[in-house]
Order: structure tokens, then sequence, then C-alpha cells
């Protein structure tokens, strides 16, 4: 993985590096931007995933639910350790079947609560927090520790029959810093089942499509992202640039929430000043005599920092397809967030930026929100997650998602 601004530990586990890095809130007026929304769908609150690298499940299930709302009226906070702890199981068991050759880690994909919706169900957060182990807010560290060691003093077996006992071991790691999943519980005066409060929401899972934009792969065919933490291998629909920009915008405009995952490493990807661009660097054929005489002198630390500065509304980089495909063959870009997309609003000189929000807590100059440019999205991201009718027919009908 790439590194940049601290560590990027691996796909979609930045999260817990970056958010331990939370200061005091900026003044919006010191940016340079001055940021009017113009259409924001209806939000649950910023959730805190604290120190867990768990931002894939975070960013979809908020995405549920606001999918819940749109579609039924009603507001819900949906269990995120329910889906990362069966997550944990299915992915301990893969990892087994597998020898250890891939990945076991925090991390995931978009698509795993969607998964877990599907095959086991969902919990409201009130009934299960996977909060054991005496902290107020999430922290895998130690808990994904010793699951890692016991899932490689189980792999030490390899080659030998394992004992039937593996996963009553992991489930009782899981047990100790998570607590058990109730098979049945009582919320607002019913009796549910995780499956039968899942069929309670309104929400289809297979009403939800991720869409990606790569050239390795045949355009308007379906295919596993190649992350590591694609640990089912769960396929996106591969559409050109152009048009994943034009489902985006569609998604925006008719008031449809988009689950997104993607690069985050920039040095355009300023979190705590509230904003995500993809600057043209500076250069010395664009500087004065003057200018260039102080550049010269600057370290190369110095240097690299100032090419990158930002005051306010800059020119941007052309995004194509090509430069797309180039930075993630190169692995400049990667997999590393997932967040989620509920609006649009303009800069001062009316340019079009994306609302999004984070799971980095609200200790931020936007209360735990940042706006995302056009050239951004078009070169960073990884793969979206939309409802099929946040899709424009034309692109639709070439999918085959509609006829």
């Amino acid at each position: 993985m790439k590194k940049s601004l601290t560590i990027i530990a691996a796909a979609l586990t930045v999260l817990p590096v970056m958010a331990a890095q939370k200061a005091e809130p900026e003044n919006p007026d010191s940016t340079g931007f001055k940021f009017t929304d113009v259409k924001v769908i209806k939000t649950t609150p910023v959730k805190d995933q604290n120190k867990s690298g768990t931002c894939w499940c975070f960013s979809t299930n908020s995405f549920l639910e606001d999918e819940i709302i749109r579609q039924t009226g009603k507001e819900t906070h949906l269990s995120e350790m329910f889906v990362v702890r069966k997550c944990y199981e299915d992915k301990a068991d893969k990892y087994i079947r597998m020898g250890g050759k891939i990945n076991f880690a925090q991390g995931g994909s978009g698509v795993d609560p969607l998964y877990v919706w599907r095959n086991y169900g969902m919990m409201p957060e009130e009934v299960y927090k996977g909060l054991e182990y005496g902290d107020e807010k999430h922290s895998h560290y130690e808990l994904f520790d010793a699951m890692e060691g016991y899932m490689n003093g189980v792999l030490r077996n390899a080659g030998k029959k394992l004992t039937t006992g593996w996963k009553a071991g992991l489930r009782g790691i899981l047990d100790g810093y998570m607590g058990k999943v109730p098979e049945s519980f009582t919320y607002q005066g019913k009796t549910y089942t995780p499956k039968s409060y899942a069929a309670s929401l309104g929400i289809n899972p297979d009403d939800y499509v991720s869409v990606t934009s790569w050239s390795h792969h045949p355009f308007y065919t379906q295919f596993p992202v190649e992350v590591a933490d694609n640990w089912l291998w769960a396929s996106s629909y591969n559409v050109p640039l152009d048009e994943l920009q034009q489902i985006l915008d569609n998604a925006v405009e008719n008031g449809f929430p988009i689950a997104w995952a993607a690069d985050v490493s920039e040095p355009g990807f300023k979190w705590t000043k509230g904003y995500a661009l993809l600057p043209k660097a500076k250069s010395e054929k664009d500087m004065t005599d003057t200018e260039l005489s102080r550049w010269v002198k600057l370290s190369d630390k110095d240097r690299e920092a100032e090419k990158f500065e930002i005051t306010g509304p800059c020119e941007e980089q052309e995004v194509t397809q090509e430069s797309r495909q180039k930075d993630f063959d190169i692995q400049a870009t990667t997999d590393d967030h997932g967040m989620e997309i509920v609006g649009y609003a303009v800069d001062q000189n009316g340019t079009r930026y994306y609302k999004v929000k984070n799971s980095w807590d609200t200790n931020q100059i936007y209360d735990g929100y940042f706006y995302l440019s056009k050239p951004y999205f078009q070169a960073k991201t990884i793969s979206m997650i939309v409802h099929k009718d946040a899709i424009p027919n034309a692109i639709a009908k070439k999918l085959g998602i509609k006829k």
C-alpha cells in the first residue's frame, strides 16, 4: 500500500491512523473556500469508528440507514459491530480454507454489509454494540492481534487434519471482546431475530450494485476488483469513466446516497480543512524569477509541501481513463477508505463538489463532512455502491440491469 500523511496500513484500514490526527476544527474562512450546499439527502448522524479498520462497514451501514430513510422515512442506527463480527468469522473460515494465502485483516469491502444482510440479517445498535472490552469507543488493535495470532496457530497445523474446535475457539475470542450475538432480541416492543429485523426494514439487498471503471477488464461486464480486502471476491459492474460520473450525478440529483470507496492519501485530501482536490502541482516553468530564486533554495521536503499548497479554488488535474488506470496499475491509487456521498454543493465560483460523510467523528471543520471535487472523484474512486434505480436507464440497459 502507498504511504502518505501518516501510514496507510491496509486497504480501507487507514481510518484509525487518520482519526487519531483529529485536531481543533479550523475556521472555514481560513481555508479560502466557501461551500454552499445545493442538494443534500436526509442522513443519520455522523459516527466514529475510532481505532478500528472498519470504514467499509461504517460507510455502507450509513448508506443503508439513509436508504431506509429514503424508502420508508424511518431513522435507525444499524449495528456496525454485528456486521463486523459476522465478517470476521467468515473471513477466518475462508482464510483457513485458502491455507492463509488470502488477506485476513480488519479491512473489508463496501459490499460486505450487504452480504451479511443477505445471509445473517441485521441488528440495531442499541441491541449489539460490540463493546465488551472496557472502552467507550471501538478499538480493535488488541482484538485483531488476538485473532491473528490464533488463526496463525491454527494454520501451523497445515497439511494435517484440523480439529473440530478451532471455530469455537475463534468465537470465544470474539465473544470476549465483542459479546455474544443474541439469537433473538426485543426492540421497541417487538421480538426479532436478526433476519426478521432485517426483513422489517424495507430494504432488498439485491437492489444494490457495485460500480467501477477500469480498462484492464471489458466495459459492461462484471469482475472482482483486485484489492486485498475484497475477500468475498465480489464483482462490480465496469463502466467507462464518463458513465461512472453520470451515475454519480444522476444519483445525487435524484436524492440517492452513494457508498464510496477511494484513495485518500493524495496531498490534496485535506480532511481537517474539509475538502479533497486534485490540484495541478506547481512547477518551475510557472514561476516568476523572484519565485524561482526562492524555490531553488527550499529543501526537498519544503518544496514538496509547497507543490500542492491550496489556498482556495484552484486549477485541477485533467483525469482520463488512461491516467486513472495508470495510477491504479502502479498502485498510486489504492483502496484506502470507505465513505458516503450524500449530496452536492458549489464553491464561491459555482464549481460543483460532492458532500461526503465520513466516520471519523465530528471534530472537524464541517462536523464530520467534507467536499469532494470532480477530478478527485474521477481519479481516486475504487468503486461505489448505488441503488440500481440511481443508474441512468441507458447505462443500466448496457449492463443488463434493466431491459
